[in-house]
């Protein structure tokens, strides 16, 4: 009895290990963990399923890298150094989205900081954004009209929420929303970790007529705590080529557009 109750803390001491090295460093690779843990890569095999069965990893080819939660959240300098070649390529697809609309709103995070400054500057546009990152990459642009939401400014991400930020967006009607999340899955939706971030988010897509997600291909089968939308309320979804043509199809079947780039 003693034995088993050594082994499964040892376990749990473990996996409680690959989590905090896998949010420490972005991803985890199961040769190195299992001569840094000195035990079988069948042993981390075993102990990154288990994670992903508490949604607390996603398993990768040889790896897996850290889902975000209510207790975890990148930050957005973090996000800025990942994955960052596709990102331009999203952005730059979802611009074309544009079509004739003229007021935008643009969500906090890094592919959305892609996307505003990859917006056109030969045409009057007006962009309302939590973001501040968002709004200090437009403030000089010349016929783009910037509405900065105020609130409390969230550290890590450094954009405005609670109940200041969703009242104001509560009085706009918008052609256009650029939505960011930190997970979206066929079967719950667009998920975010926090409420507070979540309230803005929903808000946005209640404001908007057309509704864009853009996301890295990680994003997709991620679940987080917070839901905000369902998968049917998009108009479309750019992301890369990353995301299998098979599971694109999947998401594609409940009414968004899909664009792989």
């Amino acid at each position: 009895m003693f034995g088993m109750s050594t082994r499964t803390r040892t376990t749990e001491e473990r996996r409680h290990e690959i989590v905090r090295v896998a949010r420490a460093t972005g991803s985890v690779d199961v040769t190195a963990l299992a001569a840094e843990l000195g035990v079988a890569k069948e042993t981390v095999r075993r102990d990154l399923r288990a994670l992903e069965d508490h949604g607390l990893v996603r398993r990768t080819h040889g790896g897996a890298y850290p889902v975000e939660s209510a207790g975890f959240e990148t930050t957005l300098a973090f996000r800025a150094t990942s994955h960052v070649p596709e990102k331009r390529r999203i952005a730059s697809a979802a611009v074309e989205l544009l079509g004739d609309a003229e007021t935008v709103f643009v969500d906090e995070g890094f592919t959305p900081q892609l996307i505003a400054e990859a917006l056109p500057r030969d045409r009057p546009l007006t962009v309302v954004t939590a973001s501040l990152p968002v709004a200090g990459a437009l403030a000089e642009a010349g016929d783009t009209s910037v509405l900065l939401l105020g609130g409390r400014v969230r550290s890590g991400t450094l954009a405005t929420v609670d109940h200041w930020t969703t009242k104001m967006l509560a009085g706009f009607v918008i052609d256009l929303a650029y939505i960011g999340a930190n997970g979206i899955s066929r079967e719950h939706g667009l998920t975010t970790p926090d409420p507070a971030v979540s309230e803005v988010k929903a808000q946005a897509v209640r404001a908007a007529r057309r509704t864009v997600f853009a996301g890295a291909h990680t994003k997709f089968g991620a679940v987080s705590f917070c839901r905000f939308a369902e998968v049917g309320a998009l108009e479309a979804i750019v992301t890369s080529t990353l995301l299998p043509s098979a599971e694109a199809h999947r998401y594609s079947l409940l009414g968004p557009q899909i664009i792989r780039v």
